[in-house]
């Protein structure tokens, strides 16, 4: 059988981690099957008048390119054969009003002329009466007369699909097991809005049905639409796809993942510097895993291990330390230079390429080299590397009380220039050797040394090692800088 998946957001804001690993599970269990023409769908679900923009369809979208989920139908990769994949478009074509006519005709859907009043009315009888809080059904049982008579009254009609009452709602879902559903707690639910507009678990089985898509995966808060779309799929007589409710994600406190747990939008973790394969790789392990607990996966190895069946129906904790100490091993496994390229894409894409403008590219490779192993996001680096690329060092005030005050450290400054004057050859290896005999001959450990000359080069006292950012630094630029520090703080 092929396997036809789709993921199916609603374009109300922007991608959220939640809905980035739901749609990570569909791509990775499509993207298995892909020799055998499985088929993975990007659907956009706009039916929310209000709150669907474009800007969160095009926010969604970028999210999706970055991470490298790329889809086989959906906007820019229309099949005529189950297109529009935007579902007000569907709407436009007249799709769904053909669907509940059909219901109509078949006496499985109804006319309902109730005000927002009867119905809040009807909530608070039930409540006071301790009931279910469902709409009581009353304009099923309309005349076409009083039907007639509300029209002329100006009540604009939603259209409601009428539940069978003496049946219960079973499902077998892929992850949570057999589900039952009470029948009585389940109501006459709107299918078609006043506006004509679908209503969100009507679109969602019409859409699935005429895509034929084959399994629903997705997050377990769509678990309490499902019986009702269980109902439409039987009251239709189609074939249900198989259903596959994914886990909660909870933040480090136990508590829903949210806002106040840090970043929730994908967006925010690119322009925070992580890198896509790695969100991809932490993603996949909330809420699936292998049998032996593996940790890091190259894209392909995902792919291919990858089973639904491995989905734990436990909450999964998102752990953003976890996550950014991933994102480091990633980092740190990059060929340096592309990692740089990776870089300075990141830079202009986040509108911060000013910053480094005029930056010597090969200078950029060689120190972001040097301070690999040090990087964790992307935003890291301008940080660890600017020191090379300014011709004024900024003096921290920690670094010149803590070091430049020390009572040896207008020797060692003044000695070091005597010396690296002389110096003929400027490497790494020379430069330390220097430094050692240098605090040798003064009865100073090495670090009476070292510490001075670092801060009067960059300003700091912490940065790559010393005698490489020496070597890369050049004899000239080193000498200039000590100098500087030497008229700067010993007068």
């Amino acid at each position: 059988m092929t396997i036809r998946v789709r993921f199916a957001p609603s374009p109300t804001g922007y991608l959220h981690i939640g809905g980035a690993r739901t749609a990570l599970f569909n791509w990775l269990l499509a993207r298995k099957g892909r020799a055998q023409g499985d088929v993975f769908i990007l659907r956009i679900e706009d039916t929310d008048e209000a709150r669907s923009t474009d800007e969160s369809v095009g926010a969604i979208i970028e999210s999706m390119k970055w991470l490298g989920l790329d889809w086989d139908e959906g906007p820019g990769k229309e099949n005529p054969k189950y297109a529009p994949y935007f579902q007000m478009l569907a709407r436009d074509a007249g799709i769904y009003q053909k669907y509940v006519d059909r219901l109509l005709s078949e006496e499985k859907a109804y006319y309902c002329y109730c005000s927002p009043e009867e119905l809040d009315e009807m909530r608070k009888i039930a409540a006071a009466e301790k009931k279910p809080l469902r709409y009581d059904g009353r304009c099923c049982l309309l005349s076409p007369a009083e039907r007639q008579r509300k029209e002329a009254e100006g009540r604009k009609a939603v259209i409601r699909f009428k539940r069978p009452t003496d049946k219960s709602v079973k499902l077998e879902d892929l992850i949570a097991g057999e589900v039952a559903f009470d029948p009585h707690l389940l109501d006459d639910f709107v299918i078609m809005k006043a506006s004509g507009v679908p209503t969100y678990n009507f679109a969602c089985v019409v859409d699935d049905h005429r895509m034929e898509i084959t399994h629903v995966i997705r997050g377990n808060d769509h678990l309490s639409n499902t019986p009702r779309q269980v109902q439409l799929y039987e009251a239709f007589g189609w074939e249900m796809p198989k259903f596959a409710h994914l886990s909660m994600i909870l933040g480090p406190d136990g508590a829903r993942l949210s806002k106040r747990h840090g970043h929730t939008s994908v967006l925010e973790y690119k322009n925070d510097g992580y890198l896509p394969d790695a969100l991809i790789n932490y993603l996949a392990l909330l809420g699936w895993s292998t049998e032996d607990s593996q940790q890091l996966f190259e894209k392909q190895e995902l792919i291919g291990k990858f089973s639904v069946e491995r989905c734990t129906n436990s909450p999964a904790t998102f752990d953003p330390q976890k996550l950014l100490w991933m994102n480091g091993e990633y980092v740190r496994k990059m060929n340096a230079h592309v990692l740089s390229e990776t870089f300075l894409r990141w830079m202009d894409e986040t509108g911060q390429g000013d910053k480094i403008r005029g930056w010597d590219r090969s200078l950029i490779d060689t120190t972001i080299a040097l301070e690999q192993e040090k990087i964790k996001l992307l935003k890291d680096i301008p940080g660890l590397i600017d020191i090379f690329f300014t011709d004024k060092v900024e003096y921290r005030p920690e670094a010149v009380d803590k070091v430049l005050k020390a009572p040896t450290a207008k020797m060692v400054i003044e000695q070091s220039i005597a010396g690296f004057e002389k110096q003929s050859e400027f490497s790494a290896a020379a430069l330390e050797q220097f430094c050692r005999d240098l605090a040798a001959a003064n009865g100073m450990k090495a670090g009476q040394v070292f510490h001075p000359i670092r801060v009067a080069i960059s300003g700091r006292t912490t940065g790559p090692s010393l005698f490489h950012m020496m070597e890369i630094m050049g004899k000239d630029e080193v000498l200039r800088r000590i100098k500087i520090c030497l008229s700067l703080f010993f007068k």
